[in-house]
């Protein structure tokens, strides 16, 4: 146990700003061994590191052991104020970059699974754009659910974020980017791969199992899953994919996704001028953010494109 009578944090050094980064990392990883690869660095070191901090400033900050890792309260709390620190720091640097002609910083976006294969590249064109622009700009993607990318541009973690136009926060600006046209789809093992248009009645999907999505859907995406025999769920769409190509489930998958097994004759349509719908996909920042030019170009960029 740290013994925290007479301790207080004082100067704050550039090597406590290293260790609180590694404590950030280590949370956000959920534990020693999994923030190994991302922070390059050996997991006895990490623990070094973590028992450096939690001298320093006096507290305990994680269990962990056989039961797992886990936040003490003071941790919760010391790495609520992390994200702050953290922010705040970028803040001070991107605002900095600012008065200099050239552009540098760094951009830390979110994007949603299985949008690279969306042929309008708003996004990768915007991303060109703005290496071009500025060579020393430092791009960050993170892959995550929409829920958590849109916790992240709240809680500063993430500058921007590519997310359907689904119970977004109001706290959030949102951006309009382009639609995606979902279809569904099933493979070429499935009974129905192989029956006519002409013989098929939407009734028959009553008669074989579905995917279903296991994340928020607008209205007219309910309505389209809610006529399925739902007996599998999905996190994401690459995982409807998985599903659907065993032949044992139909499921609605974005066209662009489904675009190369349609191709290679893996994948058939179903009702096509029926069973179909649209999510719009939106860029979302912070209402109240702060001065951020890296991002200001981005988002230029992304609408000259869209």
């Amino acid at each position: 146990m740290v013994d925290r009578s007479g301790l207080k944090l004082g100067q704050v050094s550039d090597f406590d700003i290293r260790l609180i980064r590694v404590f950030k990392s280590v949370v956000e990883c959920g534990g020693f061994s999994a923030a190994e690869t991302a922070l390059g660095i050996s997991r006895p070191a990490i623990s070094q590191h973590m028992s450096d901090l939690e001298k320093r400033l006096g507290l305990k900050l994680c269990q962990r052991g056989r039961g797992g890792f886990a936040l003490t309260e003071e941790g919760r709390q010391v790495f609520e104020a992390t994200l702050t620190l953290l922010s705040a720091l970028e803040t001070f640097r991107t605002e900095v970059n600012g008065l200099h002609r050239n552009l540098r910083g760094e951009l830390n976006i979110g994007l949603t699974d299985n949008l690279v294969s969306m042929p309008r590249m708003h996004v990768t064109d915007a991303l060109a754009d703005l290496k071009a622009q500025g060579p020393n700009v430092r791009i960050n993607i993170h892959m995550e659910a929409p829920d958590r990318i849109a916790q992240g541009v709240l809680d500063a973690r993430l500058h921007v974020g590519v997310v359907p136009e689904v119970n977004l926060p109001t706290s959030v600006d949102a951006r309009p980017l382009y639609e995606e046209t979902l279809r569904l789809y099933c493979a070429d093992r499935h009974p129905l791969f192989g029956l006519s248009e002409e013989s098929t009645d939407e009734a028959v999907l009553e008669r074989h199992e579905a995917v279903l999505p296991a994340y928020p859907l607008p209205e007219a995406a309910r309505q389209a899953h809610a006529r399925l025999n739902g007996t599998a769920m999905a996190s994401d769409r690459e995982g409807a994919v998985f599903l659907i190509l065993t032949g044992c489930y139909i499921g609605y998958l974005p066209d662009h996704l489904a675009a190369p097994w349609i191709a290679a004759g893996g994948l058939r349509v179903l009702f096509p001028e029926t069973c179909t719908y649209s999510i719009p996909l939106v860029t979302i920042t912070r209402r109240d953010r702060r001065p951020h030019r890296v991002l200001d170009v981005f988002l230029a960029s992304v609408a000259r494109h869209g």
